[in-house]
């Protein structure tokens, strides 16, 4: 019995864990050791422990097995990992994609690891997202599963990203440009073959001629699918290159045959043309994905490397992973801020353009944040750090919109399902109608099924959807209206009520405190007021904002708070009850004075004993008007649900032409008002401010959060209003409504042509060229009919 570890050689535990090593069940050390062993053997590198020198914790690893190791590191992590809950999140981006099944069978693949949750492949933009386990399975495991599936993946940066689909664009045009040359010279030959040369020996030396120029073609251009299927056919799989390359494959042989025997026909120009036509739609096919694809750069900036971090000694270039909250950065002209943080020293303007709209850059100085990603314009900043570079605002941003564009909505699954078995389909198709015509014409029955297997390629049908849902989702996040549920387009056409709450999202929210009145003796407005601001410490509601802003310096300490959601709050202050909130809760009455229009008012109480009250005035958004008129215009039923117990929301909501109107609801109330609506059948937006709503937004079919940068992080909704800019809903209705549209053109397409070109394909009236074109045009189109969402105007 062996006790020491097999792949380190330290002490073994009580219990130690085992690998399948060779055939035989090695003892493991540590859970570290085990996956580190399982990947060796995944990766089909199990002669490492034959071949190894010496057995302890630091003895090399495989080189393959080495450099993904490496991307387990905490601080290379760092780098393109973020959490999400108690799992690890990674984008990554993938080589080798050429169609929907190829995006399928890593999925499939991921999944089958029981610490991966998600993992969804983007094809749009050859981008793969991971949610998993780190803790059971290191990242290079999963890794190592690609590699051994024949798809290489590494961590994602813009920059890098966007060289590398250049490269592969680069490739793809060197091999059309083959294909290209190939078949005008292989045409050309066989060209004098079709004039009916009779002396056997200038026949045999055209064939000889078009099988040499037809080989580069064959192994260099049709390369990419035959790697394609042979990497499906592998992992016992079928996608829409098999039937191409069985196809191309053996007409290939069989004009060989043909040469060297110098007995029937040869077909070196169609092999030649076929792979031309074939690399010409797939090549504008991937041009017209990475133009949908490329709209994600101006939501992307390229974050600095290195950061200018103050130390008491002086300046020190280090890597942006490396800042902690509390560091100090300077921040030169011209540069990109690396993090959230605060101004410290200097004046400057900045641009904020990606996060807020706002065009024009912003005045900063002293105490005002900075958001990552912006762009420093005028004079240096001596900036404080807030949050690490990976928990940024743009950096939260960008993680949400992937996670949007990675839910594949049921129209997309349903694709993608429906593509997977065509594949199967064609096949069994393209061997009954050989079997058929073998029977009629056996020399026709070559060229008829090479026509099925080409004309019925499901590749339009699954390029319907993905293209037409990134342009969609980018379009959408730079006019403010951030989606980060694959859901919402498909709910938002659909959608039959838009609920709103009212402070904060149909007003601005910034509350402003107009008057002040004194109900008890011996109180003055400076104590009550940083009483009131005591209460309100830790809460994010408005109010609690505006209180903050008119003190300074420490509070009353406040034991024993207690938020009443809808109502207010409460805490002992000196031993005292007090109270902060509506009527009903701080007065425990209704009511009674009349509350002028357009008021907020708060009541403060001490052991039920009014002390003071407060009136807050706030601002209605401008765009608010504009937007209940353009809903009520397309039909959808517009709602107002408060908890302020005033009359505010009644005249606001009149003011605006809101149809249904209701305040004083407690948070509960919300969500039966919400329920009532769903048990009748309507659809249910939600807008709030996404913190006292919570319970409510989560209730309703999508829920909309107006966010900032501050909370962007912490916001869980299916969409965020950007700068909330609230105004930006009537266009996502918009584009919602055409995005589904041109959805299902693409489908019908994609699903009648491959209906409608079966028949004839089979019956001989298409040759294989005709049936080429067909079918590249077929892909080309729906994907420039999805490139039309690009010129609607939000």
């Amino acid at each position: 019995m062996p006790v020491t570890c097999y792949h380190c050689g330290e002490p073994l535990p009580a219990r130690p864990l085992q690998v399948t090593i060779l055939g035989e069940a090695r003892p493991m050390c540590c859970v570290g050791c085990q996956a580190v062993a399982s990947a060796i053997v995944d990766s089909g590198l199990e002669n490492y422990y034959l071949e190894r020198t010496e057995i302890s914790p630091t003895a090399p690893l495989p080189d393959k097995l080495e450099r993904l190791a490496g991307y387990d590191h905490p601080e290379t992590q760092a780098q393109f990992v973020h959490r999400e809950d108690d799992l690890a999140c990674a984008e990554l981006t993938v080589e080798g994609l050429s169609c929907a099944a190829c995006a399928w069978l890593i999925e499939r693949r991921l999944q089958q690891e029981p610490a991966v949750r998600q993992a969804s492949v983007n094809l749009s933009n050859h981008r793969l997202r991971v949610l998993w386990d780190d803790v059971r399975t290191p990242l290079s495991t999963l890794l190592a599963d690609l590699d051994r599936l024949g798809y290489r993946a590494r961590p994602f940066r813009q920059d890098t990203h966007a060289g590398q689909l250049r490269r592969e664009s680069r490739l793809m045009l060197k091999q059309l440009g083959v294909a290209a040359l190939g078949s005008m010279q292989v045409m050309m030959y066989a060209g004098s073959l079709y004039l009916g040369i009779e002396e056997a020996d200038f026949r045999d030396f055209f064939r000889w001629t078009c099988l040499v120029v037809t080989i580069p073609v064959f192994f260099y251009s049709g390369y990419p699918f035959y790697r394609s299927a042979w990497i499906s056919l592998r992992n016992r799989s079928l996608n829409m290159d098999v039937p191409v390359s069985i196809a191309l494959i053996s007409t290939f042989l069989i004009s060989v045959y043909a040469t060297i025997t110098s007995t029937g026909d040869i077909y070196f120009d169609s092999v030649s043309m076929f792979i031309f036509l074939l690399l010409t739609g797939r090549f504008l096919e991937t041009r017209a994905r990475q133009q949908a694809g490329e709209t994600a750069n101006d939501l992307s900036p390229v974050m600095p490397e290195l950061a200018h971090l103050q130390l008491p000694g002086g300046s020190e270039d280090v890597p942006v992973t490396q800042l902690q909250p509390g560091d100090r950065v300077m921040i030169r002209p011209g540069e990109s801020i690396p993090c959230d943080g605060r101004v410290i020293e200097g004046q400057s303007q900045v641009s904020e353009a990606l996060l807020t709209g706002e065009p024009l850059p912003i005045d900063k100085a002293p105490g005002d944040t900075l958001s990552g990603g912006s762009q420093n314009h005028d004079g240096p900043l001596l900036v404080e750090v807030l949050r690490p570079s990976s928990g940024s605002t743009l950096a939260t941003l960008n993680h949400l919109i992937n996670r949007a564009l990675s839910e594949k909505p049921v129209l997309a699954q349903k694709a993608d399902r429906i593509a997977r078995w065509f594949s199967g389909l064609v096949l069994v198709l393209a061997a009954g109608v050989y079997l058929g015509w073998h029977f009629i014409d056996p020399h026709r029955a070559l060229w008829a099924t090479l026509a099925v297997l080409v004309a019925t390629c499901p590749c339009a049908l699954s390029l319907a959807t993905p293209v037409a849902l990134t342009l969609s989702t980018h379009r959408l996040a730079r006019a403010g209206f951030l989606i980060t549920r694959g859901h919402v387009f498909e709910t938002l056409s659909a959608a039959t009520h838009v609920v709103f709450d009212k402070t904060g999202t149909l007003t601005e929210g910034k509350l402003t405190l107009v008057e002040t009145v004194i109900l008890q003796s011996g109180q003055d407005p400076a104590t009550v007021i940083r009483i009131a601001a005591a209460l309100e410490s830790g809460s994010e509601h408005p109010v609690a904002v505006a209180f903050r802003q008119m003190v300074a310096g420490d509070l009353p300490e406040a034991a024993d708070r207690r938020n009443h959601p809808g109502q207010g709050l409460s805490a002992l202050i000196d031993g005292q009850q007090w109270r902060i909130g509506h009527a009903r809760f701080a007065l425990l009455s209704p009511e009674t004075d009349p509350i002028p229009e357009g008021r907020l008012r708060i009541w403060l109480t001490c052991n039920q004993a009014p002390v003071a009250r407060f009136d807050f005035e706030d601002r209605v958004r401008p765009e608010a008007r504009a937007l209940i008129a353009a809903l009520r215009a397309r039909g959808v039923i517009t709602m107002l649900l408060s908890g302020d117990h005033s009359g505010l929301p009644a005249s606001l909501g009149q003011a605006l032409g809101i149809d249904i109107i209701h305040g004083g609801l407690s948070p509960e109330d919300k969500i039966r008002e919400v329920e009532t609506i769903q048990a009748k059948g309507g659809i249910v937006v939600m807008v709030g401010d996404g913190i006292n709503d919570a319970p409510v937004l989560g209730k309703a079919h999508i829920s909309i959060a107006m966010g900032s940068g501050a909370d962007l992080a912490q916001l869980h909704s299916d969409v965020v209003l950007l700068g909330d800019r609230i105004g930006s809903l009537d266009s996502a209705f918009r584009l919602a409504q055409q995005t589904r549209r041109i959805i299902r053109q693409n489908l019908y397409w994609a699903l009648v042509y491959n209906l409608a070109i079966v028949p004839p394909a089979a019956m001989g009236y298409i040759s294989p060229l005709l049936a080429t074109i067909g079918m590249s045009a077929s892909s080309l189109l729906v994907v420039l009919n999805a490139l039309r969402i690009k010129r609607y105007a939000l």
